[in-house]
């Protein structure tokens, strides 16, 4: 099923997608060459399990809250904040309680 275009409109992203009992849900709002906007809901426990990114990876947490551990060290972050993942560092996260996040993914263009 393709996504709907969401370009143009307001997007109230706590309820653009929902929690989902022991389940990790997401909705691409938008994939370009240049980079992607994924908006994720995870369930209390779930997670994102260790992974590296050849691009740097921003999470911009928008209910709830998350730890992430970015190359060994563990960060919390709640509702309103953003961390930035460098890339090639390992990074994982897990959900706290339920929480939505954005993930934005810039790939770097070669010349």
């Amino acid at each position: 099923m393709a996504t709907p275009d969401v370009r143009g409109q307001a997007i109230h992203m706590r309820e653009h997608v929902a929690y989902a009992d022991g389940a990790v849900v997401s909705k691409t709002l938008l994939d370009k060459k240049s980079g992607t906007l994924t908006l994720f809901s995870f369930d209390k426990g779930q997670g994102l399990s260790e992974h590296t990114s050849p691009y740097d990876a921003t999470v911009l947490i928008v209910d709830g809250q998350a730890t992430l551990v970015i190359g060994g060290k563990p960060v919390t972050a709640k509702s309103g904040e953003l961390v930035i993942m460098p890339a090639g560092v390992p990074h994982e996260l897990r959900a706290d309680e339920p929480f939505k996040m954005l993930l934005i993914m810039i790939r770097e263009q070669s010349a």
